[in-house]
């Protein structure tokens, strides 16, 4: 299978997978959106909302970052520039990502 080919069908399952967790997000975001900050982090601090919210990150980055590297392969001509802001882009993915899944299961 070409390298093409699995870029888009990893991009159709990572969508696959974000609509529910966008549905989920937006309903809790709408819910949480005008509460103190004591109620939104309880919100955070519930082992399911943790995962959720992790599994929400991961995907949307993930399908963010195939997506971008897609504009990257058709707009960037020169080899070296598409490699580097290709590599910049999944590091910067890869490390906001788990930042953000690191601080949110650190919360008390």
């Amino acid at each position: 299978m070409n390298v093409s080919t699995k870029k888009w069908i990893f991009i159709k399952i990572s969508s696959a997978i974000l609509i529910p967790l966008m549905l989920w997000f937006i309903i809790n975001f709408v819910s949480i959106y005008d509460q103190s900050y004591s109620e939104v982090l309880n919100f955070f601090t519930s082992k399911l909302n943790k995962l959720l919210f992790s599994l929400f990150i991961i995907f949307a980055f993930f399908f963010s970052s195939l997506t971008i590297s897609e504009v990257f392969e058709d707009y960037i001509s020169n080899e070296k520039t598409k490699n580097v802001a290709n590599r910049l882009l999944y590091i910067s993915a890869i490390s906001i990502s788990f930042l953000t899944i690191i601080i949110i299961f650190n919360l008390k």
